[in-house]
């Protein structure tokens, strides 16, 4: 009996992330998380990130429905325009994660590039549309729909361009690199792909949120406010 209580209470002791441990669980049969550096840095991003993004949509549902009717919609018909883009981004990052299992890597750095105009694209695209709210005369302190419509762009455009540095670093080194040696940066291309696919979640919410479903949702907070 006291050995089990050993081994229950000794593992929760384990260093799951430490090489040494890694190699003592993958002598059995099944393995360990083992997550790159890189993953895991962008998870810790996910986990904050995502309570930021809580907190600006949450004070949106919450300010709207108390203070001001919402009929003063725009037709952001650039917006559309730019979730285009980050589809397209995300599709071309699985594409890169392929042509990477498939050896494919003048491919890779093609495309590699490619994402990164296009990521520069959605952040021109999105200052572009700044000056088409303001120039109808549509600022940060008009009303609660278009503070939190500023507030939010800011902050993913500033994820995206803490993103756009280190694809800057990555594409830097895999541009010089030798084909064969391009493997070695598979790792930080996953992270980057998945961090990309994390600003398009967090853009699709928003942008389905505060517009495409917009009535819908302001509906649903005044019945349930009141």
């Amino acid at each position: 009996m006291s050995n089990h209580f050993k081994n229950f209470f000794g593992s929760l002791f384990d260093k799951p992330w430490e090489k040494k441990q890694i190699e003592t669980d993958n002598s059995h049969q099944g393995k360990t998380f083992d997550i790159s550096l890189q993953t895991s840095a962008v998870i810790v991003i996910f986990g904050m990130s995502t309570v930021l993004f809580t907190l600006v949509l949450t004070g949106y549902l919450y300010s709207i429905p108390a203070s001001q009717d919402t009929r003063y919609l725009f037709k952001p018909n650039l917006l559309w325009l730019n979730t285009l883009v980050l589809l397209f981004v995300s599709y071309f990052f699985n594409k890169i994660t392929k042509d990477l299992n498939n050896n494919k890597f003048e491919k890779v750095k093609s495309n590699l590039l490619f994402v990164g105009f296009l990521s520069y694209t959605f952040l021109f695209g999105q200052i572009f549309f700044w000056f088409q709210l303001m120039e109808s005369g549509n600022y940060v302190s008009t009303n609660n729909y278009f503070s939190s419509f500023y507030i939010f762009t800011a902050l993913h455009g500033l994820h995206l361009l803490g993103g756009l540095f280190f694809w800057g670093k990555v594409f830097s080194k895999v541009k010089n690199l030798k084909k064969k040696d391009i493997i070695d940066e598979q790792k930080s291309i996953n992270a980057l792909s998945l961090y990309w696919t994390f600003l398009l979640i967090v853009w699709l919410i928003f942008f389905s949120t505060i517009y495409v479903f917009n009535d819908t949702v302001i509906a649903w907070c005044k019945a349930l406010l009141s």
